[in-house]
């Protein structure tokens, strides 16, 4: 198990939010490291339909394939106020999580910068980030790609520890 070491990086931004759906609380826990180690704002996306279950993981795989939008409850958050927004999303059926594909849509003109992160079972992340910066129509800083493996077994701070290092050196630009 890796250690729990606060992030001692060398640049700190006043306004970075991280902004995260997760269906089975993996995605949230890598979005609540990021933001501990950042020690930065979150927020987490709810998605009005039911996803849990066979049924709810069935309809969510359909929604992803089909690149269906979804009704996504009310944000506490404007990303507009944030120089940077960190977008979390599971990857369902090799693509962007519905509330993600929406909330990117819905709030593409309010990004000033963008890093993304997903957590997937074992797909190629390539895609799923590159359609993610078609949506948003802002290159990324940075990205993270993390398996449900590493997240499970508690092997994904030290990959965060580099995503976060990575942000700041292009941050420092």
């Amino acid at each position: 198990m890796e250690s729990k070491k606060k992030w001692k990086g060398s640049y700190k931004m006043e306004k970075i939010l991280v902004v995260f759906y997760s269906r089975s609380g993996r995605t949230k826990k890598v979005a609540k490291a990021i933001s501990e180690i950042l020690k930065c704002d979150i927020e987490e996306i709810f998605d009005t339909k039911d996803r849990r279950g066979v049924s709810g993981f069935l309809s969510a795989g359909n929604d992803a394939v089909n690149r269906r939008f979804t009704t996504i409850k009310e944000l506490k958050k404007n990303p507009s106020i944030y120089d940077l927004v960190i977008i979390g999303t599971p990857i369902w059926a090799g693509n962007i999580s519905a509330p993600i594909r929406t909330y990117l849509s819905l709030h593409k003109e309010d990004f000033k910068n963008v890093a993304f992160f997903c957590t997937c079972l074992g797909s190629d992340a390539k895609k799923v980030f590159t359609d993610m910066e078609d949506i948003c129509q802002k290159p990324p800083l940075a990205l993270l790609e993390l398996t449900s493996r590493e997240v499970n077994r508690d092997q994904y701070l030290q990959k965060v520890k580099e995503f976060i290092k990575n942000l700041e050196e292009k941050l420092k630009k």
